[in-house]
């Protein structure tokens, strides 16, 4: 009961009350969705990345335990959702729309905090969460910008269009900043800093915005889909690869939480970048996260059996 009260003080309530005051935003003044996505996709978004890795302490060995389970999670959750997919006869943009819906999940702004509440702000479980974001971000800016394009774009469009993405560079970047110790110059850290702390409810607030547009009557038996196969499905297979791959203690339990968060705000910004379903991207989500309350609790729960 504890889990549920925290989780739902500490990141449900205010994730909502984010959400609704872009709700209201959008009633009231009629705001340009695409010009706030824009914002977030090519500013806010790298600018958090780049700055949460350059200040992350990750060695080497936690790297390569969390990309192996990374690379296995990953091909499990495409070869899942691809039998959905032909299962439920999805078409065009609906494809992808459904895949990014399931693939790509919150590991920044609900998996840190999530992680900092369940392990007491433990330095290890952290770093773990920390790669688990990188890789996130990183997706969306490669395969997800591939998938919602391959149906209308050939692949030298495709990739010229990814090349264009800036977390592309920012990544490899805090890497080698951090790696030989380059201080970054006060003026230009502080902008940086501030940037990184406003993403959360920028892009949240646009989430609002693009939920105040959307007509919820249509396809609600799909976002409900990906939300199982989100909420409830993923956290299952992350357990598998854990044993599989023979993990225990900190690092199986902060895998199988990273992999519990709902729907990344990053498919819904695919989706109104690039015009792929924005509306049930949209949905996907706000549900999920609405839903984690009562998900994420009960994956909590569970971790006291995995040792």
């Amino acid at each position: 009961m504890i889990y549920l009260v925290h989780i739902l003080v500490s990141n449900v309530i205010p994730l909502c009350i984010m959400i609704t005051l872009g709700i209201i935003m959008q009633r009231c003044f009629k705001l340009d969705n695409k010009t706030m996505s824009k914002l977030l996709f090519y500013l806010f978004s790298p600018v958090l990345v780049f700055v949460e890795l350059y200040q992350a302490a990750i060695s080497g060995a936690v790297l390569v335990k969390v990309l192996a389970f990374f690379i296995l999670f990953f091909a499990c959750l495409l070869l899942m959702v691809q039998i959905v997919i032909r299962w439920r006869g999805y078409r065009g943009g609906m494809k992808s729309a459904m895949r990014n819906s399931v693939i790509f999940y919150n590991s920044a702004n609900y998996g840190i905090p999530l992680n900092h509440l369940v392990f007491s702000g433990n330095p290890f479980a952290v770093s773990i969460q920390i790669v688990m974001m990188m890789l996130q971000n990183l997706l969306p800016n490669t395969y997800g910008v591939y998938a919602v394009n391959a149906h209308k774009q050939n692949l030298r469009q495709i990739i010229r269009t990814i090349l264009r993405l800036p977390s592309l560079y920012g990544i490899p970047l805090a890497f080698l900043l951090r790696g030989f110790h380059v201080p970054i110059p006060e003026p230009i850290w502080l902008p940086l800093h501030y940037i990184a702390n406003g993403f959360l409810a920028f892009a949240l607030t646009t989430l609002g915005v693009q939920l105040g547009h959307i007509r919820w009557q249509l396809r609600l038996s799909d976002v409900a889909m990906s939300n199982v196969l989100r909420l409830i499905i993923s956290p299952i297979i992350g357990y598998l690869i854990v044993i599989l791959l023979g993990l225990h203690g900190i690092t199986a339990k902060a895998l199988i939480l990273s992999t519990a968060v709902p729907t990344s705000l990053s498919s819904m910004l695919l989706a109104v970048e690039f015009d792929n379903e924005p509306e049930f991207a949209s949905r996907a989500v706000f549900s999920s996260t609405l839903f984690s309350i009562i998900t994420v609790t009960i994956v909590i729960s569970m971790l006291q059996y995995v040792h």
